[in-house]
């Protein structure tokens, strides 16, 4: 073991003492000032104090190497960022929101400190979400044999929430090169810690976890906080194990500035938490031990505030973001084939089942890129590949360390991926975000974070992750077995959302999800898995662009715009209406929801002039609204009937074989509509 580095008022050399000194004047005189700045309604309308905090805030930011660790910092983290080597200017220009701000350009909320190339991670604004993330990025650095550790940084009652449990059972579990800081203030915003957790301290509720250390310090005192700081950072490297340090604190002012703590704090304790101030004390150490003298003092005091001087009159003079901006770094741009530009081929040969068709897929495009991944629960045990063996045989070929399970845990599994792929920008992350996608509502919280990561950072971090789902019925699955979400999926900017209908489609559209940059949900129609009407030829190396329609069948007289289980039901529709000379329907396949085909639907519109969307989900709430609406505003003029929409009913799917016939779209309701819409 390394011999251990101590720290102490009497043994730290003059040149150290003086260097956290103004790191701590700078640091408190910014937080001290921040409020004014929204006074003058200047900017800074989110400030959460840091004062209290300034011992481990100090460690923390000097036990970061940006080489090899990576810091994940929460929204009080001023002082961590500026230990850490953000500057004055930096700290202000995030706090006013200006163009320059190096966190995101003022597309985040202020007093989230960020500099994603030192990696120092841009954080969401959910509480404790980012220790996820922090585990995915020790995956990484474990993987890659990278020395370093990834610091997650949290007040004490973010460890309330389901995820932060994940994120620390999952590093025990996976013995992952993280430290978890827990900063206890004592309230979560005006919360006590008694009404969080039964623990007087909050690291104790994991007390029994394997492959966990944890360390307690006081969060206030300089010395106390490096040393843990240093010993924790040289345990988890030493011993690859996970540690949390638990660091008490105090909070000197409210939570935030729209947060009156005198309404439930009395005068006593504010009193108390004024005494304790953890700069006053470092202070009075200083001149107690004749380290540095009342003069000497003065000179740093007066340093810091030229400094803040400086960096004011600088961030006040920088550009403010361009609202013309708002639409860059929305999605990163795709992957583009230029074998198949528009997604087709002629491509002869006997047709394979989609469930080969992904698995073949995954198989390709794994050798192909030794640095993709994937994990999800019971994707790979034994022979096992999932709960419908997409994955079947990839753990054999490619090892335990890029094909492995994950716990029974949706968040951890979006959360690690997001986090894994902050590590490096040329891996690609493949999850089976749930066993069906009905079960994918815990990993919500995840995604909505993840799909605005690369907006937030103005393009500096993209989450190269594409998230499989087995949706929809069919199958007489019922509750949380039979459901389809691409409704909800779609309202979220910054992710694409795919979902074919065809084994070939089912291909292309995986490979180019995996080789783009970005967040792909790529939603598999489970019903059709195994059907002979989804089997299709496939190229070895076929690829189908987002955002291109396929035409299933040319016609005349109606246009069917559907996608996924429903697309093989009017085809089939079509071929029987010409067999029996009724009419000519035509059927496009949109393939990818977000982005849309629009082109291709407003060729189909002019061409036909009646329009029926089909999907499975629930007509009321469901993607066909969207294009129905579409279709209204942007070729209202070349329509000779209203739109009209298939889909199932404003109910639960139920388990029942006779209740599901009752709710899903089949051949028959899809056949009346088009009949009805035939004679308008």
């Amino acid at each position: 073991m390394a011999e251990k580095k101590t720290y102490s008022i009497k043994h730290t050399d003059k040149e150290t003492l003086a260097r956290w000194l103004k790191l701590m004047l700078v640091g408190r005189a910014i937080d001290d000032r921040a409020p004014n700045y929204l006074k003058q309604a200047i900017g800074w309308s989110y400030h959460a104090p840091y004062a209290g905090h300034d011992g481990i805030q100090l460690a923390i930011g000097q036990v970061f190497d940006r080489e090899n660790d990576h810091l994940f910092p929460y929204y009080r983290d001023m002082l961590t960022a500026h230990s850490a080597g953000i500057t004055a200017e930096e700290l202000i220009l995030n706090g006013i929101s200006k163009d320059t701000d190096v966190a995101g350009g003022g597309r985040h909320m202020s007093n989230h400190f960020a500099k994603p190339e030192w990696n120092i991670h841009n954080t969401s604004s959910c509480t404790g979400n980012h220790a996820q993330h922090a585990a995915g990025t020790a995956r990484a650095l474990k993987k890659y044999k990278i020395p370093g550790v990834v610091i997650s940084s949290q007040g004490e009652s973010s460890v309330s929430e389901g995820y932060v449990y994940e994120a620390i059972n999952g590093a025990s579990n996976e013995r992952l090169p993280v430290i978890f800081v827990f900063q206890d203030n004592g309230y979560g915003i005006s919360v006590p810690k008694a009404d969080q957790t039964a623990n007087r301290k909050v690291a104790d509720n994991f007390r029994g976890f394997k492959n966990l250390k944890i360390f307690h310090c006081n969060g206030k005192d300089v010395f106390d906080s490096m040393n843990t700081m240093t010993e924790a950072k040289q345990y988890v490297l030493e011993h690859e194990i996970p540690v949390i340090v638990q660091a008490n604190c105090i909070r000197i002012h409210s939570h935030s500035n729209s947060d009156r703590h005198e309404l439930y704090r009395d005068d006593y304790e504010l009193n108390y938490v004024q005494e304790y101030d953890p700069l006053a004390k470092f202070r009075r150490l200083l001149l107690r031990y004749e380290r540095f003298t009342d003069e000497e003092i003065t000179a740093l005091e007066n340093e810091a505030k030229e400094v803040v001087k400086t960096a004011h009159k600088a961030a006040m003079g920088a550009p403010d973001p361009d609202p013309d901006s708002i639409f860059e770094h929305v999605v990163p741009e795709p992957y583009v084939s230029e074998k198949y530009p528009d997604g087709l081929h002629n491509h002869e040969g006997e047709p394979k089942k989609l469930i080969e068709a992904l698995n073949e897929t995954l198989k390709a495009e794994f050798r192909h890129n030794p640095d993709t991944y994937i994990w999800g629960q019971d994707i790979a045990y034994k022979e096992k590949g999932g709960i419908f063996n997409v994955t079947k045989g990839m753990q054999q070929e490619f090892g335990k360390e890029r094909i492995f399970n994950a716990p029974i845990a949706e968040d951890y599994i979006m959360g690690t991926a997001n986090g894994m792929s902050r590590f490096n920008d040329k891996l690609r992350i493949v999850v089976e975000g749930a066993e069906f996608a009905d079960y994918f509502w815990p990993a919500m919280e995840q995604l909505v974070d993840t799909s605005h990561d690369y907006w937030r950072t103005r393009g500096k971090f993209s989450p190269n992750i594409t998230v499989r789902l087995a949706s929809g019925g069919y199958i007489g699955g019922g509750l949380y077995h039979s459901q389809t979400i691409e409704g909800t999926l779609t309202t979220l900017p910054g992710i694409r959302v795919v979902y074919p209908s065809y084994a070939d489609d089912a291909a292309g559209l995986l490979r180019t999800s995996i080789r783009s940059r970005g967040t792909t949900l790529f939603l598999e129609p489970k019903s059709l898995y195994n059907s002979p009407k989804a089997a299709t030829p496939i190229p070895d190396d076929f690829e189908v662009p987002f955002g291109k329609a396929r035409l299933r069948r040319e016609g005349t007289d109606l246009s069917i715009i559907t996608y996924g289980n429903t697309t093989p039901m009017c085809v089939e529709l079509a071929d029987r209406y010409e067999k029996e000379g009724k009419a000519k329907l035509e059927v496009l396949d949109l393939r990818s929801l977000n982005p849309l085909d629009t082109e291709a639907i407003l060729r189909t519109v002019k061409k036909t002039g009646k329009v029926l969307v089909v999907h499975e989900d629930k007509v009321f709430g469901g993607f066909g609204g969207e294009v129905a609406a579409w279709i209204m505003e942007e070729a209202f003029e070349y329509l000779d009937g209203p739109v009209k929409r298939v889909g199932s009913t404003f109910t639960p799917v139920g388990f029942n074989r006779i209740l599901e016939k009752a709710i899903l779209p089949d051949i028959e309701r899809i056949e009346k509509a088009a009949s009805a819409l035939l004679k308008y």
